[in-house]
């Protein structure tokens, strides 16, 4: 399959808005899937850094899903036609304050387009920015980055049996999760994700899989989580995070984080086996 970056590039600069209320049932149900405790969501308190994720949710019909469950090739996002998608990392930003029964809007645009090679085969990196606003203003500022890449071959390493880096053995903070696939079945429908990864286990398990996939985008929301869950006191301001490796609902995986002296964290999930699943930078503010 020959990929046609030209084509590709010419989405560069594409917007789509999207408005939302951010309600107070769906956040207390991000809530529950994280095991946070506390009282329920009431209108007027900040959402949690993560929290703008499970709104905007593309309400894709049936008829018009791919195999794998996500809304077929174009659209908004450019019609790259290698067969996997998934979060690669994205950097995030909060100037202002999103709070509970705000109406938000969402100006998304494709930043950039890149072709490459890597381990696994061809790969395509699509950059989409994100600014959300409520009455006051943008209140948080994204880049998200996607990437797509080829099915396996018989010339490139199986995705779950790539060689993944160590994760650092000198956490400060860490937290067990169990991705048991109730807590991935939840999250996908919190976010409205039809991605077959994440819940079939037969469909991931043909893709080449052990078991099914723990959401990118979860796994960042339970690291900003544990910045919550230890410094109560500061709200984050920055936060960037790259995905390094896949993590399967077959084992539990950890939480990571060492705190700067500079208002600062390193962040990082890691597997059973202790290899680098993601790693994140945190920015307080406070």
């Amino acid at each position: 399959m020959s990929v046609d970056i030209d084509h590709l590039n010419s989405w560069i600069g594409k917007t789509e808005t999207a408005s939302d209320l951010l309600s107070a049932s769906q956040l207390a149900g991000l809530a529950a899937t994280l095991d946070v405790d506390g009282p329920a969501p009431e209108p007027g308190d900040p959402v949690p850094p993560a929290a703008h994720w499970i709104f905007f949710n593309s309400r894709t019909k049936a008829s018009e899903l791919g195999y794998d469950g996500h809304a077929k090739r174009g659209g908004f996002l450019p019609p790259v036609e290698l067969p996997r998608r998934m979060w690669a990392g994205g950097r995030i930003s909060w100037p202002g304050t999103l709070r509970v029964g705000d109406v938000i809007t969402r100006t998304s645009t494709i930043a950039d387009v890149t072709h490459k090679f890597g381990k696994s085969g061809e790969l395509v990196f699509v950059v989409v920015r994100h600014e959300i606003a409520n009455d006051a203003g943008v209140c948080v500022s994204e880049e998200h980055d996607i990437v797509y890449r080829s099915a396996d071959d018989s010339n490139v390493a199986p995705p779950a049996k790539l060689v993944a880096r160590p994760a650092p053995d000198d956490a400060v903070w860490s937290r067990i999760i169990d991705p048991d696939p109730v807590m991935l079945f939840r999250y996908s429908a919190l976010t409205f994700n039809g991605h077959r990864i994440h819940y079939d286990l037969k469909f991931v398990t043909e893709e080449g899989y052990p078991g099914l996939i723990v959401h990118g985008p979860l796994i960042a929301t339970l690291l900003m989580d544990l910045c919550q869950r230890k410094r109560p006191d500061a709200a984050l301001a920055n936060f960037s995070y790259r995905a390094m490796s896949p993590l399967f609902d077959t084992a539990q995986f950890t939480v990571n984080g060492r705190p700067g002296a500079d208002g600062t964290a390193s962040l990082w999930a890691a597997n059973a086996e202790g290899s680098l699943a993601m790693q994140a930078d945190a920015v307080f503010d406070g």
